[in-house]
């Protein structure tokens, strides 16, 4: 248990490693954050810390946000995220979470939505394997038996079928930490992450084995 950061997509780029070997990495307008809210064991049952991250105009928000966030003296943020933690009280009201956190090396769990394709066919959306091709088959990309027939009568749920493809939460574990620019608020991973430029992305410490 162990704070991260939110942050923005920049974009896909490579940078040379001091053997000359060329590395892909994504770059990560991550933060800085601002510490929200505290929860402790007294006041909320167990131990967190909120963070805001994304300025927007006022207008975007509503009155109970506004609200919540004017508390602690903060502007108007799009985008809170909680996270548990085994102790808070290193953490204050109105603080700042940034990349130092991180250090290259490091290895994280980056967490987005992924890119929306709209609706999907068989082949696409589950990479089923297409029908035979020869002239009179009427069987190209349609997806064959989808159950029995009188038992059980019904179509199970879960079955794979055509349909909307991304657009969902998803999480590439263990990446690399291979630059930190702590000047500029800038992650850079090894490796892809989730979503369009711009997209929001939630980067925290990749889970030890046996911890």
């Amino acid at each position: 248990m162990s704070v991260g950061i939110l942050g923005t997509k920049v974009g896909m780029t490579q940078i040379f490693d001091e053997s000359g070997k060329s590395v892909p990495v994504t770059v990560i307008q991550a933060g800085p954050c601002t510490v929200t809210q505290i929860k402790t064991k007294e006041t909320d049952g167990y131990m967190a810390v909120q963070l805001g991250y994304g300025e927007v105009a006022q207008k975007a928000l509503n009155r109970p946000e506004l609200g919540h966030l004017s508390k602690v003296g903060a502007g108007p943020l799009r985008h809170l995220k909680e996270y548990r933690l085994a102790d808070s009280a290193q953490y204050e009201l109105g603080g700042q979470v940034k990349v130092d956190i991180f250090e290259p090396g490091q290895v994280v769990d980056v967490i987005g939505t992924s890119i929306g394709r709209g609706f999907a066919g068989y082949q696409k959306r589950h990479n089923f394997r297409r029908g035979p091709m020869a002239h009179g088959s009427k069987n190209h990309r349609l997806p064959g038996s989808i159950g029995p027939g009188t038992t059980p009568g019904r179509v199970y749920p879960g079955r794979r079928m055509a349909g909307r493809m991304g657009g969902c939460q998803v999480t590439i574990r263990k990446l690399t930490i291979v630059r930190v620019d702590t000047e500029r608020n800038l992650l850079l991973v090894k490796g892809s992450v989730p979503g369009k430029p711009g997209g929001l992305l939630n980067v925290v410490p990749a889970k030890q084995v046996g911890k």
